[in-house]
């Protein structure tokens, strides 16, 4: 059986190791600069996509658009951090906004489909990577 050994760098094991206990720390600060690049691609996808090209005048009020937002980085049961894009439940008029989302991005019979969700998750990912490694850069080099 073949064996493979690989040495990691000095420099790279000592950054590394600087972060210790102040990963619980850093990481949801990394993950907010990401989650910020990506929700303005959505919001900005979205604003193009609601009450354009429609049969009937837009009963569009904005206000799914300002309840657009970022929770905040939470651990999950495996160690993972995690943060969100979505939408403030409940609307004012008792509809959902995540219903009503679903609608817009894959539409319905006799409303064709507007994504705005996919578009914004494939255009932000290079982008939100960067911003996510420009924090993780700075972060580290505070330590």
């Amino acid at each position: 059986m073949a064996k493979v050994s690989i040495k990691m760098p000095d420099e790279f094991l000592l950054r590394i190791s600087r972060l210790g206990d102040q990963i619980d720390v850093i990481a949801p600060r990394v993950l907010e600069v990401g989650g910020k690049v990506v929700l303005e691609k959505v919001k900005s996808n979205l604003s193009t996509s609601i009450g354009k090209e429609t049969k009937y005048p837009s009963r569009a009020t904005g206000e799914m658009l300002s309840s657009l937002g970022l929770s905040e980085a939470k651990q999950d049961r495996d160690g993972n951090f995690n943060i969100k894009v979505g939408f403030a439940e409940p609307r004012s008029d008792g509809e959902s906004n995540a219903k009503i989302a679903n609608i817009i991005e894959y539409g319905k019979h006799g409303q064709p489909a507007k994504p705005f969700l996919k578009p914004a998750q494939s255009a932000s990912r290079k982008s939100c990577t960067e911003a996510m490694i420009a924090k993780l850069e700075e972060e580290i080099g505070k330590l």
